[in-house]
């Protein structure tokens, strides 16, 4: 790998880079529009055609560049199945002259929308809202697809194609549905994806007006729980009272999970002690929707609960719907459960505990399953390196405000992997999104101040690397 020395972050091409960046931003939102419109979901039940759709869609933006080497759409093995991953797009360019190699990595794929009637407009049409842009995907994460697109498009402009940075462009394709063949991906493309540091664009600022670079991410932990307590089922009405069904079963246990206030009650599940920042509860609720007269839950300050504690959540359920109800005594209910893990614990580890806890404390001597597990590992960021100094001046001056270091409730869980392969890359999380975004929810959106000023923290970033000489 290439070792790098200081360079001057006052270089002539910094009033290029945000001149450019100024041109390309109209384009630059018109061609995220185009892809918000192809529905990218990866999961199972979706259509993989709207994925692979995708992945031509980001993989002609990259050519279009001009600048790379190479541009493929790839696909990896699942470990432990037969099937392919989804789609992802690579490109590779090398460096010259001793310059730094920075790997791009955002993802193509989106959450499923939910119920349409629950968006205020279609979330595969791009729709403007005052100075906010509304679809799934529109910032979780093809606005991190752009992201890296319109800050490579603003260096050539400001330098001319024949830079001296090397550059690999990654945008993988299932990162909503687990990113089930990164580790596969990554194995089988380590030299093209090798990189002196690695910006991973799929994260949030602290508010509209101030940059941030994340520090810390919780693991997690999620697999469908299954209990039974019949063979079949029977009338509530004659046998109500004396049999428990699966349902009252599956509460009695689901609520084990937690204290009286909310806290995680798993025994092994950890903490991770860090400073946080202020952040009030008014703040908690205006961002989040909480409605007055609803408490809180858990423990210590509302950032450290987020950020550096466990947290348990119930997202689905298979259970007789109330339209389809019957008097009848359930025999199986099936659960998704989500667990979030604190930085600093083993995913393999965390699971064990839950597994225990639930075995042992099934109610009623009701059979528990547990299956369809998917865990990924926490990650602290070393912040002592030259790559995180470089991005957080550059976020000084395309905001023109300093960072904040935050730490993230949600998981990337394949970074744990890109440490893995690459320990000596420098990992910067960076993103697009704001308190606002509403990520995987009805009506999630872009506010286009900030991803301008993403932008230019990028391409500032990318001019200045492609400054840095080796020694």
């Amino acid at each position: 790998m290439t070792d790098t020395s200081e360079t001057d972050t006052t270089t002539t091409s910094d009033a290029d880079l945000r001149a450019a960046v100024e041109r390309g931003i109209p384009a630059t939102i018109a061609e995220l529009c185009a892809l918000v419109k192809i529905p990218s979901v990866a999961w199972a039940a979706f259509d993989p055609s709207h994925v692979q759709a995708s992945a031509e869609a980001v993989a002609a933006l990259a050519r279009g560049l001009d600048v790379f080497e190479s541009v493929e759409i790839k696909q990896a093995g699942i470990p432990g199945s037969s099937d392919l991953g989804q789609p992802a797009v690579l490109a590779t360019r090398r460096a010259r002259n001793g310059r730094p190699t920075v790997l791009l990595y955002a993802h193509h794929d989106v959450q499923p929308p939910g119920k349409d009637e629950e968006w205020e407009s279609s979330p595969f049409e791009a729709t403007v809202r005052g100075d906010r842009l509304y679809g799934r995907g529109a910032a979780d994460d093809k606005a991190g697809v752009m992201a890296h697109i319109a800050s490579i498009r603003a260096l050539v402009e400001a330098e001319g194609p024949d830079f001296d940075l090397g550059l690999a462009l990654f945008i993988e394709g299932e990162e909503e549905f687990g990113s089930r063949s990164f580790a596969t991906f990554l194995e089988e493309n380590r030299e093209a994806l090798r990189a002196d540091a690695i910006v991973v664009a799929d994260s949030n600022n602290w508010d509209i007006d101030t940059p941030a670079l994340t520090i810390g991410l919780r693991g997690n932990v999620t697999f469908r729980l299954t209990v039974r307590t019949l063979d079949h089922a029977s009338h509530s009405g004659m046998f109500g009272g004396a049999v428990p069904d699966a349902m009252l079963a599956t509460i009695a246990l689901l609520a084990t999970l937690h204290d009286a206030d909310g806290s995680v009650a798993v025994t092994g599940l950890t903490s991770h002690e860090q400073a946080t920042p202020d952040y009030s509860e008014q703040q908690l609720r205006l961002e989040t929707g909480l409605i007055d007269g609803v408490a809180t839950i858990g423990r210590g300050t509302i950032l450290s609960r987020i950020w550096s504690q466990p947290s348990i959540t119930v997202t689905g359920i298979d259970a007789p719907s109330v339209a389809n109800a019957s008097n009848t005594l359930s025999p199986s209910i099936s659960v998704r459960v989500s667990t979030r893990i604190a930085p600093g614990q083993v995913a393999a580890d965390a699971y064990v505990a839950l597994e225990k806890h639930l075995v042992e404390h099934a109610p009623f001597g009701a059979k528990v399953e547990i299956d369809d597990v998917d865990m990924g590992e926490p990650f602290l960021v070393d912040t002592s390196g030259w790559a995180v100094a470089e991005a957080r001046q550059a976020m000084a001056d395309a905001w023109g405000t300093e960072p904040v270091d935050i730490g993230v409730g949600g998981s990337i869980p394949f970074i744990a992997d890109l440490v893995r392969v690459f320990p000596e890359a420098q990992i910067l999380v960076t993103g697009v999104e704001d308190p606002d975004s509403r990520a995987h929810s009805p009506n999630e959106s872009l506010h286009l101040g900030v991803f301008k000023r993403a932008v230019l923290s990028e391409a500032l970033l990318l001019g200045r690397l492609n400054q840095r000489t080796g020694h």
